[in-house]
């Protein structure tokens, strides 16, 4: 069948109609969330058609990271941080369509698939981790998104930009200066809109295709068009000192309420905007009846704070559930339609799914060193509950890297803060650090020492999600005998997936 994956980034669970159903945000998690309804039609839609995950948990954090996971089926976080492919990596379009730089027809002919990217999300393409297209068969990128270096008139920097902690957003305002003329202009609706088009000039051309939209809303900067902005805050942008994104740190010790409030807007209309223009898509579908034939999947990188543990923003600090617990859709042709899956997934099932799906199954001697993902179809095909559902995994395992690492079996979740002095540690690979501030030593046996990497200032943490969905209190001292025993679950999942020993010592699991 064919497969499109829909990679949307810092997508909340929350903001997702599938999720919160219908419901004000302040009645599905946390009661300090704002009473808005969300609507989410598109993503309604997608659901009805398919299966809902509930137990979604990210992997490496934050955005390059994680696409990582899902191009190799591997956690990347235990081993290195924000980088490129490297050489050796038998990357997930790779695999799907063969070497690059070959002809369709070459490909087509040597039973291997049509890949296809289509993507604003510059980070994928600057200096430190732009290689990511390279296994495709083909791509398209929608510019001018970010820190793109497209347009350079004109000089004058923007005055919204004086606050903003995203100084490169500078190239992106003058790039929007240049582009936005109606909302068909916003980067993502570009996407979606070439989406539909290649869908219609492909779908009788190629079998078994794969097509990957990387979006970026609904990163920050935050700008909706300003009639969705205001069916959360009637003020628009006619609030004062806004810039374009809320800082990553705890709100109340540089914003005002209604700066806080403003931000939680401009984040909710940014969803609701994303949501109208997959629309676009999936009428292309409906025109084209793949639905019959495509197995659909709709996920997030990671979310983000928006007011969680006192917090705007990712990073900071543990992979808490506002970040780590994400949303996960996957619409199959005929495979339960309108149900929920409570297995746990991650963003490495991606890699052995897809390629289930299009016909070309995982060598598993060929990926090395050993694949973490779990090919997600049988799930689909067996039954939701009882002895006959399928299993994924005991544990999801996530964070990032260098930091505490997050484990949970979906009742009881760990943050493992790493000893004071966080080491040992090292970088693997032979890139250097992009974007992420680490300090590496030299290249040696694979790997550069990390010298001065600090952790989250956090203690260890547990949580019981059942009770405490946000994980608002921490557990570590009055259950010590659970405590230690996802200790252990944590380092027998750190073993059973071949983290570098280190790791071990980082974390102070030497004896649990």
């Amino acid at each position: 069948m064919n497969v499109i994956v829909i990679l949307c980034d810092t997508l909340r669970r929350d903001h997702c109609g599938p999720y919160s159903q219908g419901r004000p945000l302040n009645e599905c998690w946390s009661s300090e969330a704002p009473a808005w309804v969300v609507p989410t039609p598109n993503m309604d839609r997608l659901a009805a058609r398919g299966t809902v995950f509930d137990q979604c948990y990210c992997g490496s954090t934050p955005c390059m990271p994680a696409r990582r996971d899902i191009y190799t089926g591997r956690y990347e976080f235990l081993e290195r941080g924000w980088g490129p492919l490297d050489e050796e990596d038998l990357d997930l379009p790779r695999m799907v369509s063969g070497p690059p730089n070959r002809s369709v027809q070459w490909t087509v002919e040597q039973g291997y698939k049509v890949s296809y990217l289509l993507t604003d999300h510059f980070h994928l393409w600057e200096q430190g981790s732009g290689n990511y297209h390279m296994g495709y068969t083909g791509f398209d990128f929608v510019r001018g998104c970010e820190a793109d270096a497209l347009h350079t008139a004109p000089k004058e920097a923007f005055p919204q930009l004086e606050a903003d902690r995203y100084q490169k957003n500078e190239r992106h305002w003058r790039n929007v200066h240049h582009i936005r003329q109606s909302e068909g202009d916003y980067f993502c609706a570009q996407v979606f809109q070439r989406a539909a088009d290649w869908l219609e000039a492909n779908h009788d051309e190629h079998q078994d295709f794969y097509l990957h939209l990387d979006i970026f809303d609904p990163h920050e900067p935050w700008d909706p068009p300003e009639d969705i902005l205001k069916m959360f805050d009637p003020r628009g942008y006619d609030v004062p000192d806004m810039a374009s994104a809320a800082p990553y740190q705890k709100w109340r010790e540089i914003l005002t309420e209604s700066q806080f409030e403003a931000y939680r807007a401009r984040y909710a209309g940014k969803v609701v905007f994303l949501d109208r223009w997959m629309g676009c898509l999936f009428d292309m579908l409906d025109q084209l009846n793949l639905w019959e034939d495509t197995l659909v999947i709709l996920t997030t990188d990671h979310a983000t704070y928006n007011g969680d543990h006192g917090r705007t923003g990712k990073l900071q600090t543990h992979e808490f559930d506002a970040v780590g617990h994400i949303p996960f859709i996957m619409a199959h042709p005929t495979l339960a339609h309108g149900e929920r899956r409570s297995q746990l997934v991650q963003l490495v099932d991606i890699y052995p799914t897809v390629l289930a799906a299009v016909g070309r199954p995982v060598d598993r001697d060929a990926v090395l060193p050993a694949l973490h993902g779990v090919n997600l179809l049988p799930v689909l095909e067996a039954p939701a509950t009882g002895q006959d559902a399928a299993h994924t995994r005991d544990y999801a395992l996530y964070g990032q890297f260098g930091k505490s690492v997050s484990i949970t079996d979906g009742e009881w979740v760990l943050h493992q803060s790493p000893v004071a002095d966080n080491q040992p540690l090292y970088w693997y690979g032979y890139c250097l650090s992009k974007f992420m501030d680490y300090t590496l030593g030299d290249y040696s046996e694979g790997r550069r020492p990390v010298i001065d990497c600090p952790s989250w200032p956090e203690a260890t943490w547990l949580s019981h999600k059942p009770g405490d969905i946000n994980e608002l209190i921490n557990l570590a001292e009055a259950r010590p005998a659970v405590l230690r025993d996802m200790q252990r679950s944590l380092k027998e999942t750190l073993h059973r997936v071949g983290a570098p020993e280190e790791q071990i010592i980082r974390l102070g699991l030497q004896d649990v």
